[in-house]
């Protein structure tokens, strides 16, 4: 709302203002002032608490006063304001603030949220209520206020209100006249004249709260980029950051972060496929490369490229015919080399053929293992975390324009001198902590394996594909016809509004979540509705968004296959904080799995010309068997040991009955009570998971860690032991900084300790997987063999394999996947082979 109000008004001072209780004047005069309010939840304070943090890091004043509301601290901050000749805005949903308004003082009323606000002018006011807006307190006064438990005079609403204040002027000269008021409500008025004098005494805000804010501490300076960072990382908000990226940022102290090695700023020198080779020659290596141009769909292409060493010389050429035979000829040699984010430069030497060499230090890699939780890898916000400036134009080279444009070949310029110092930095940063093995023995290896995976793509049987769409549609359009069957009429299903009024309106079916629109229809709140009810149209509406969904997923595959019917990924390294990687455009990580309909969609993933067959890879039950080893837990160790099914057996021991008597549900409990446990998961989590209540979960836990106290204890040893290191570690040595496990405010703090539970066990599982790729490319390349791996779906790992060696490769990923990592217990790899997916995982 903050941002959005600051994108719309551009204010030159802004405040925001807080109650502190309510025990307020007001309550004093008033002992039942809002007494019909319910008390606000235990989790709201610390919600405050947390908002109110964000100001600070936006570098926004935020202001309370004891014994007074929020509305008074506004209405005296706007008096202080006009008074030195400023136009003030107020933004507030409370209408008493329509008393402040005067040509001075506008009021933005919210209609929608703030994305319409309702400009309440004095012309406003008076169109709105035939009122001027210090008649408005007098109005008020014989209204009444329900939700702060002001009575107001029976029989008489706004209208009479509004008619008798016009009538007299005001309150006061109404009082003087109450004789002349006839009827039933000038008897209720003359009755209830008491009460109207204290509302009036109550409504009128008060413009002497003692607050001592000068304007010139509320001028918008733009916000502190280092307290924005770590506090978003926090509180996991991606989007708002991006939104940020529209505002200015102050300059931050940037004590906490190393000193930058300065690069003396220089003036790139322009290249040419002549006068290149002498100029690259100059240069001290490690040479820092800064490349323009398009990458992803496997593939890319490098427009220009820009050269920097630790003296300060830049060099700059845009790549075309020899000199982009230049550029790719000194990106594949063995000079040393620091990049940004060189996973994209890889995918164009792999277009001609050839492949990265010598990279030293990845920037982005290396600001993701310093700082796994931070949000944005690109290199103007590492260079703003770490440098403590801006980079000129765009935050990424790819968004340079070029075509010869002086200004743009600067700023590629300026990219690789911040790669230079960022080189520097970094490296000294994760030298000092312990963990630059993570970047040059698994991260920046990895990079290149994902490059050829993204470059090889896998292939898409796209008739099957088609058939599957048309399918899917067909079963659509007979759910949406059996809807309108059982209703009566067509209506729309994937209308909200529509649905409403079928569903609550029509049908009568229960209320779910009130929202700005009504009740909500989202995928959870029908589903609890037709649990309870079990209605016939939710029945079809469940059925027709199930297949809508994987309609759309087909949908959007269709498109994205090359020539060669294949289908590239982007692997994502620097997005997940516990190491895992993600996978975008198309996210093939989430092709769904677990119903018939999901797995024909796999199915439609099929061997390529020239390879024989596809075949998974994956490790079973991997991060309950690192929860096994990291927890020294024997019965839990047994368990794994006694090869037999882990959750039936630790059920058995939970509930304390034989193998033979453990029932499905018994099962389903404790599977999700183990996993829940490598997540982190709350009792209330568990309880919403299983559709128990929160004690009944409580105590499921309470039974299992009696059952497995090293599990207890080392879940407990990990947070005590993050709580004074200040940070969780895999056992790969990679870190997880979390600085509030020790905050005041109990949201962040358990925020911090659940992700304190998770990040060992799902990062090192991430780990492992990691290695495990590591290791089988290593013996695939000693090997010499065809075979490719094609991808990585968090546990799993799809390869193709060329004819010929499906024996030699099921041997050589059970070695590389199950002696990844030695643990108390061994790492199961289940391997299948089939002409497509979903044939290969059975």
């Amino acid at each position: 709302m903050v941002l959005t109000l600051l994108a719309a008004e551009k204010p030159d001072y802004i405040a925001v203002a807080f109650d502190v209780s309510r025990q307020t004047f007001r309550a004093e005069a008033f002992p039942d002032y809002k007494a019909t309010r319910s008390s606000s939840p235990p989790e709201f304070k610390g919600q405050v608490e947390l908002i109110r943090q964000v100001l600070d890091a936006l570098q926004i004043r935020s202001v309370s006063c004891e014994g007074f509301e929020a509305d008074d601290i506004i209405a005296t901050l706007t008096t202080q304001a006009t008074a030195q000749g400023a136009q003030v805005l107020i933004v507030t949903g409370d209408r008493d603030s329509f008393q402040l308004v005067n040509d001075d003082v506008t009021v933005l009323y919210p209609v929608k949220g703030v994305s319409e606000l309702a400009r309440m002018t004095p012309q406003a006011v008076q169109e709105k209520y035939g009122l001027t807006p210090t008649q408005y307190p007098d109005y008020a006064a014989l209204r009444g206020d329900p939700s702060d438990n002001l009575p107001g005079v029976p029989g008489v609403g706004e209208k009479t209100a509004a008619k008798w204040i016009n009538q007299y002027g005001t309150l006061a000269a109404l009082i003087d006249h109450a004789d002349e008021v006839t009827g039933k409500v000038g008897q209720a008025f003359r009755d209830h004249l008491p009460q109207v004098m204290i509302n009036r005494d109550l409504t009128a805000l008060r413009h002497d709260a003692p607050v001592d804010l000068p304007l010139a501490e509320c001028a918008v300076t733009g916000w502190d980029r280092s307290a924005v960072d770590e506090l978003f990382a926090v509180l996991q908000f991606r989007s708002l950051r991006e939104r940020l990226k529209g505002f200015s940022a102050a300059q931050p102290a940037n004590d906490a972060q190393p000193a930058a090695t300065q690069v003396p700023t220089a003036v790139a020198v322009a290249l040419t496929a002549q006068t290149a080779p002498s100029f690259l020659a100059s240069l001290t290596p490690p040479v820092s490369v800064a490349c323009q141009g398009t990458f992803g769909r496997g593939t890319g292409t490098v427009n220009a490229v820009a050269f920097a060493d630790a003296s300060g010389s830049v060099g700059v050429m845009e790549c075309h015919g020899e000199a982009r035979e230049l550029a790719m000829e000194f990106l594949a040699s063995d000079v040393r080399k620091n990049m940004h984010d060189a996973k994209g430069p890889m995918l164009a030497l792999l277009a001609t053929g050839r492949a990265l060499k010598g990279l030293q230090t990845d920037t982005a890699l290396a600001a993701y293992v310093c700082a796994p939780d931070q949000r944005g890898m690109s290199l103007s916000e590492v260079a703003e975390r770490y440098l403590g400036r801006s980079l000129l134009r765009s935050d990424a080279s790819e968004q340079l324009t070029l075509d010869s444009d002086a200004a743009d070949l600067q700023a590629l310029g300026a990219h690789a001198q911040a790669i230079a110092e960022l080189a520097g930095v970094l490296t000294a940063k994760l030298v000092n902590e312990g963990t630059e093995h993570v970047l040059r023995d698994m991260e920046q290896p990895l990079a290149q394996i994902l490059a050829r995976m993204e470059s090889a793509g896998i292939g898409v049987d796209l008739p099957q594909l088609g058939d599957l769409s048309l399918e899917f549609g067909q079963q659509m359009k007979t759910a949406e016809d059996r809807a309108h069957q059982i209703v009566g009429r067509p209506f729309n299903l994937g209308s909200p509004k529509q649905l409403q009024e079928v569903l609550f309106a029509e049908r009568g079916l229960p209320k779910t979540k009130k929202i700005k629109t009504g009740y909500t229809t989202d995928a959870e709140s029908l589903q609890w509705l037709y649990a309870t009810t079990n209605d016939p149209v939710l029945e079809q509406l469940l059925a027709w968004r199930d297949k809508a969904k994987l309609r759309q997923t087909v949908d959007g595959l269709i498109p994205l296959a090359d020539a060669r019917h294949r289908i590239h990924t982007t692997f994502n390294q620097t997005v997940a904080a516990t190491g895992r990687l993600s996978s975008t455009d198309p996210n093939l990580q989430n092709i769904p799995i677990r119903t018939e309909a999901g797995r024909r969609i796999r199915g439609c993933f099929v061997v390529g010309p020239g390879y024989e067959s596809l075949m998974t890879a994956d490790y079973s039950q991997i991060e309950m068997r690192i929860m096994a080893h990291a927890s020294a837990d024997s019965g839990l160790i047994a368990a794994f040991v006694s090869g037999e099914d882990l959750h039936t057996t630790v059920a058995a021991q939970v509930f304390g009955v034989p193998p033979a008597s453990v029932d499905p549900e018994m099962r389903r409990r404790i599977k999700a009570m183990s996993y829940g446990l490598a997540y982190g998961l709350s009792p209330f989590g568990l309880s919403q998971q299983l559709d128990i209540s929160p004690d009944e979960a409580r105590r499921l836990m309470d039974t299992y860690f009696e059952r497995f106290g090293g599990v207890r204890d080392y879940l407990a040893k990990v947070v005590e032991e993050a709580r004074v290191t200040g940070y969780t570690q895999t056992l790969f040595g990679r870190r997880r900084y979390l600085p509030d496990l020790n905050s005041d405010n109990r949201q962040r703090r358990e925020m911090a300790e659940r992700m304190a539970l998770n990040a060992p066990i799902q990062g090192t599982a991430a780990d492992i997987v990691k290695q495990a790729m590591l290791d089988l490319d290593a013996a695939m390349t000693e090997a010499a063999v065809a075979s490719r791996v094609l991808l990585q779906v968090h546990d799993e790992l799809v390869l193709e394999i060329a004819h010929g060696e499906e024996h030699v490769m099921a041997r050589m990923v059970r070695s590389a996947m199950s002696g990844a990592a030695q643990l108390r217990v061994p790492l199961d790899v289940q391997v299948g082979v089939g002409r497509n997916w979903e044939a290969a995982a059975h």
